[in-house]
C-alpha cells in the first residue's frame, strides 16, 4: 500500500482538502495552446540548464532534477547515444495489439502516426544542431501476448536500430524492460498503468504516463469505505479481473488497500477471473451476479469493458448492484455508448469510474474544446472516424507527450540524444490538452516517477452519452513512492 496516495486520497475524497485539484481557465484556441507550450518547454530547457543537468563531462554520467542518475559507463560496448537517428529521421519503435480481441489498441498507434505527420510538416522536429528530422513509427503486431512481443522488440532494437523503444500492455512491458534498460534504450511512456515504471533508480530508461493502476484501486476502496453505511456497515465487493499483470496489478492493489483498511472485517471481497484472448465474459459475470454483490469492479481492457456491462444489464446485476466500476482504461465513449452496448444506451447509464483525469475524445460533450476539434480534424483527414474507437484519444494523448519531449530533448545541448530525451521527460511539467483541468502531468527526477497521479470520479449519462463528473479532481502529484517491482511476489518493496 502507498501511504502517500492513501492519505492524499483520504484528505481529498473526504472533501476537507483545499489543495485538490484546481479548475484553471484553458485556451479556447490552438494558437493559444501552442503558445502555452511553448512556454512551458521554455521553463523545462531553462530548469535542466541553469541547474547543470546532462552529461559529465567525462560522458559517464547521466544527471538530472532530484537524484536521477544513469551510469553511462554500465552501457554496452558500442552503445550509441544517437543510435536511430538520421540527419532527416527518428526511428522509433512500436508494439502494439493490431489482432486479437484487444486489437482496437492499433488504434493508439494510427493516431500517434497522424499526429507525428503533422508535427513533421510543421518542422517541429529541428533541434538545436539543426537537424530536420520526421518521425518514423514502426509498428509491430504482437496481439497483445507477451511471448510474441520479445522476438519483436529484439528485431527492432537489433535490426532496425531504433532510437527508443514503445511497448504496450504490462505483460509486454514487464517481459522487456530489464533489457532496454540493460541496454540503455529509452523505453518512454509505457501504455500501461501498472506501478512497476515508477522506478527510476534501477529502471531509469523507462517511464510510464497514465494513472498507475494501484492508485486507482485506492480510489475504489476510499470510495466504498465512505458508503459502507448505505449497506447496513457491511458491503460485499465482487471483480472481475484479467489474468496477466495487468489485472493483477489492479487486483493486488485493491487487495492491499483493503489489508490495511480500518473496515477489512466489514468489506467481503470476492473474484473472478478471465483471460485476455476470452471470446465471452458470460460464466465469469454470472458467477459473480449470484454472489449478490452491492460493488462490482470490471479489472479488464478492450472489448470485455463493453462485454461487462453488456452481460451486467443481462444478468440482472445491472438493476441489482448500486456501484458498477468501470476502468480507467475504457473511459471513451466507444467503450460505453449506446453505438456498442446496444439500444439507447442505457445498459451503461449510472457505471461509474475512476477516470485518470483523462478528456473523452469521443464524447460530443467536448466538441467544443479546440484540441479535440484539431484532432478529429486530423483523423478526418487520414480517413479516420473519431467515433470508432476510444484509442484514437488515447493515441493523442500519448502521442502529444512524446512530441513535447522530443522537442524539449532537441533544444538541449548536443541536439536530440537518447539521454537528452530520458532527461526532457523525468524533469517535464506541463499542460496536457486532453487531461481534465486541476490534472497536472510532471515528473521530478527520483522524488516524482509518475506522469499522472490525479483522476475524476465520473458517472455515465445515457443521456448525453458522457461520463458526468462527481465531486472535484483528485490531484496526488508527487505523493505516489517509488516502486522498486518484485515480479515473483507480485508487488512494489
Amino acid at each position: 500500500m502507498d501511504e502517500g496516495v492513501k492519505s492524499g486520497v483520504a484528505e481529498q475524497l473526504g472533501g476537507s482538502s483545499t489543495t485538490a485539484g484546481e479548475a484553471v481557465e484553458r485556451p479556447t484556441t490552438m494558437e493559444d495552446w501552442e503558445a502555452l507550450w511553448a512556454e512551458e518547454r521554455a521553463a523545462v530547457v531553462e530548469r535542466i540548464t541553469s541547474e547543470g543537468f546532462g552529461i559529465s563531462d567525462d560522458g559517464s554520467t547521466l544527471t538530472g532534477p532530484e537524484g536521477f542518475t544513469i551510469d553511462l559507463s554500465a552501457c554496452p560496448a558500442g552503445w550509441s547515444d544517437t543510435e536511430g537517428l538520421t540527419d532527416t529521421e527518428i526511428k522509433i519503435g512500436h508494439t502494439t495489439a493490431l489482432s486479437g480481441t484487444l486489437a482496437d489498441y492499433g488504434n493508439i498507434a494510427r493516431a500517434m502516426q497522424t499526429l507525428f505527420a503533422y508535427y513533421d510538416e510543421q518542422g517541429t522536429f529541428t533541434d538545436s544542431l539543426g537537424k530536420a528530422r520526421t518521425v518514423n513509427l514502426i509498428v509491430k503486431d504482437d496481439g497483445y501476448d507477451s511471448a510474441r512481443t520479445i522476438p519483436l522488440v529484439d528485431e527492432l532494437i537489433d535490426s532496425e536500430k531504433v532510437f527508443a523503444m514503445w511497448t504496450l500492455g504490462s505483460p509486454n512491458t514487464l517481459k522487456t524492460y530489464d533489457k532496454l534498460n540493460q541496454r540503455c534504450i529509452p523505453q518512454p511512456l509505457s501504455m500501461t498503468g501498472h506501478p512497476a515504471w515508477g522506478d527510476p533508480v534501477n529502471h531509469p530508461w523507462t517511464t510510464g504516463f497514465q494513472l498507475a493502476y494501484n492508485t486507482e484501486a485506492v480510489l475504489w476502496g476510499a470510495f466504498i469505505e465512505q458508503r459502507l453505511q448505505e449497506f447496513g456497515g457491511q458491503a460485499k465487493v465482487a471483480s472481475l479481473v484479467m489474468n496477466n499483470d495487468f489485472g493483477k496489478a489492479y487486483n493486488s492493489g485493491f487487495e492491499a488497500f483493503l489489508a490495511q483498511s480500518p473496515e477489512a472485517a466489514n468489506i467481503e471481497y470476492v473474484t473472478e477471473t478471465i483471460e485476455p484472448q476470452a471470446p465471452t465474459l458470460k460464466d465469469p459475470m454470472t458467477t459473480l451476479a449470484a454472489e449478490e454483490p452491492d460493488v462490482f469492479i470490471a479489472m479488464v481492457a478492450g472489448t470485455p469493458c463493453t462485454q461487462a456491462i453488456t452481460e451486467a444489464a443481462q444478468n440482472g446485476m445491472k438493476e441489482e448492484i448500486p456501484y458498477l466500476f468501470q476502468p480507467s482504461v475504457c473511459k471513451a465513449a466507444s467503450f460505453v455508448g449506446a453505438d456498442k452496448v446496444g439500444g439507447d444506451g442505457s445498459a451503461s447509464d449510472g457505471w461509474w469510474i475512476v477516470g485518470g483525469g483523462q478528456v473523452d475524445l469521443n464524447a460530443e460533450a467536448n466538441s467544443d474544446q479546440a484540441f479535440v476539434k484539431f484532432g478529429r480534424d486530423l483523423l478526418a483527414g487520414a480517413g479516420l472516424d473519431y467515433k470508432a474507437s476510444g484509442s484514437f484519444g488515447s493515441g493523442f494523448s500519448f502521442g502529444w507527450t512524446m512530441v513535447q519531449a522530443l522537442q524539449i530533448a532537441g533544444e538541449l545541448e548536443g541536439g536530440l540524444t537518447r539521454t537528452n530525451l530520458i532527461l526532457a521527460l523525468r524533469s517535464m511539467d506541463m499542460t496536457h490538452p486532453l487531461l481534465l483541468p486541476g490534472v497536472a502531468m510532471n515528473m521530478n527526477g527520483n522524488t516524482d516517477a509518475y506522469f499522472i497521479e490525479g483522476s475524476d470520479i465520473g458517472q455515465y449519462d445515457s443521456e448525453t452519452q458522457s461520463w458526468a463528473q462527481q465531486g472535484e479532481i483528485i490531484e496526488l502529484s508527487g505523493k505516489s513512492t517509488n516502486c522498486t517491482f518484485d515480479q515473483a511476489a507480485g508487488v512494489c518493496s
